[in-house]
């Protein structure tokens, strides 16, 4: 049995070495021949322990769930450009919401996210099977349950009703759980664990970062409650609203004053971002977005090692809701390209016009707005940048808390929220405030990290309008009736596994 626990924690130690490197500078050491039991002993190896249960956020920063919860939306779209990003239709479909219950994309956010809940297992359960617990062993399991939480969310908000498992076992059950137990699982989880995990912020103490605290937990339960309506039909936005105002109370954070420093290949000294999946080229690739939204051409933009893909863009609605005074509209690059020395880009002029889906025309490959919120790294190429994918910051917890207010008739102190940021964007204060100006602020704010498709989801359940399921140009008409299409499809995959899965309904 010992040799058996010792294979197990060379397994992860190879799997956490990356994450190692990047969030602290170590001592190298080899510990490939440490019985379990007398390891977790040095914040070293706690820090190699837990990496495993991390290193599964990676994928989730640019691959199937960061284009599951954006390519579905009014902030982003994929088009198949002549050959290229056809991907036997699997973007297409997000965009006009005709789920193929194949669709490749569907499948692999399932993958991913099964893969962190059950990193997340493996490692509570080792700490649970030492002889030789580290004195903070309650505090651990809390941080990687936590973590567990933020896996599970996104997978029942993707998905609907999945297999509950919380336990590292062959005998786990893979029954599918309804989603509102899965919110009731949630909340009583975060409750009882989130209190236990640190209340210093990076700055105060750097070994935190890159890992849960308890501002990132009360994110994920404020989020959590803001939800509440779409995952069991009774809203909580008194819950919703008291949770973010933990966070920002704390006075842990503060607003950038600079809204790009938050997304840097220097982020990591951002006072606002609360929860980050840290990227370190080259020791930490993965963060790729820069390869899929610019041009071909624009390696001779930013110096990069290797052309761009050329795919991921705004649509044309959507960038016009930036106006010229916002100074977040600078994250998107139109017209025409030039290099790094100042030299125009022959024939390299981005238009914010994408009127089609699919055209094969040369001209296409130009169309539409490409994102450098994410600021390119000079000398990165195909395996990714330094810049942390932010995951949760201080701007959300104020939006999250003005829309609960907004939600309880507290207008004045919703506005007083809202205009935050909008100082911050250089934009004039709002005097009064609908849901569609509070949807579409945080449709500038949040673009292209993460949320949208939960935003809009959430709001149309909450007001009525059609916000997700409405027809948007190009090509998406109204969906069903039924609003199906408020729930991906269980990947067939996955089905084909495991039989005890069901498929969501409007689906075949």
């Amino acid at each position: 049995m010992k040799n058996k626990k010792i294979l197990q924690l060379i397994a992860f130690m190879a799997a956490g070495s990356l994450i190692m490197q990047s969030c602290q500078k170590l001592d190298k050491k080899t510990y490939t021949v440490i019985p379990i039991d007398n390891f977790y002993q040095t914040p070293q190896q706690i820090a190699a322990g837990l990496a495993p249960a991390y290193t599964a956020l990676t994928p989730l920063q640019t691959e199937n769930v960061f284009q599951l919860n954006e390519a579905s939306t009014d902030e982003m779209i994929i088009p198949t450009r002549g050959n290229d990003w056809y991907d036997g239709g699997a973007h297409t479909q997000l965009w006009t919401h005709n789920y193929a219950v194949d669709n490749s994309n569907i499948n692999g956010g399932w993958t991913d996210l099964s893969a962190g809940i059950t990193k997340c297992n493996f490692v509570i359960s080792i700490i649970n099977g030492l002889a030789n617990k580290p004195a903070n062993a309650p505090v651990l399991i809390a941080e990687i349950s936590v973590l567990r939480d933020y896996y599970l969310f996104l997978m029942m908000d993707l998905y609907g009703n999945i297999p509950l498992v919380t336990t590292y076992s062959s005998s786990a059950s893979l029954a599918p759980v309804k989603r509102s137990d899965i919110y009731a699982y949630l909340e009583s989880d975060l409750t009882k664990n989130v209190p236990l995990l640190s209340g210093d912020n990076a700055t105060k103490n750097p070994g935190i970062y890159g890992h849960m605290n308890k501002w990132a937990g009360y994110m994920l339960l404020s989020k959590l409650y803001l939800n509440a309506q779409v995952y069991t039909g009774t809203a909580q936005w008194e819950k919703a609203e008291t949770t973010a105002q933990m966070v920002i109370d704390s006075n842990k954070y503060s607003l950038q004053p600079n809204f790009f420093d938050n997304f840097t290949y220097n982020n990591r000294g951002s006072v606002e971002n609360i929860f980050c999946i840290p990227f370190n080229y080259p020791l930490i690739k993965g963060n790729v977005i820069q390869m899929y939204t610019l041009n071909y051409n624009n390696n001779l933009t930013f110096n990069l090692t290797a052309q761009p893909y050329n795919g991921f863009c705004a649509p044309t609605k959507f960038f016009r809701s930036f106006s010229d005074a916002d100074v977040r509209k600078k994250m998107w690059l139109v017209g025409q390209q030039y290099t790094s020395a100042g030299a125009p880009i022959a024939g390299t002029v981005l238009s914010p016009y994408v009127n089609e889906l699919s055209n094969p025309a040369d001209s296409f490959k130009y169309a539409g707005a490409r994102s450098v919120k994410y600021q390119p790294q000079p000398g990165t190429g195909s395996d990714g940048t330094s810049n942390d994918g932010v995951r949760f910051r201080l701007a959300d917890a104020y939006m999250m808390a003005a829309e609960a207010q907004l939600h309880q008739n507290k207008l004045s102190t919703a506005l007083i929220n809202v205009n935050k940021i909008r100082t911050r964007a250089n934009m004039p204060g709002f005097t009064s405030l609908s849901y569609d100006d509070l949807l579409a602020e945080r449709g500038r704010e949040f673009a292209w990290e993460g949320w949208r498709r939960n935003d809009l989801i959430r709001f149309e359940v909450a007001t009525g309008t059609k916000y997700f399921t409405g027809p948007r140009l190009p090509g998406k008409s109204q969906d069903a009736a039924d609003n199906h299409t408020f729930l991906y499809p269980i990947p067939q995959p996955q089905i084909n596994t495991n039989p005890l899965l069901k498929q969501n309904p409007g689906y075949n």
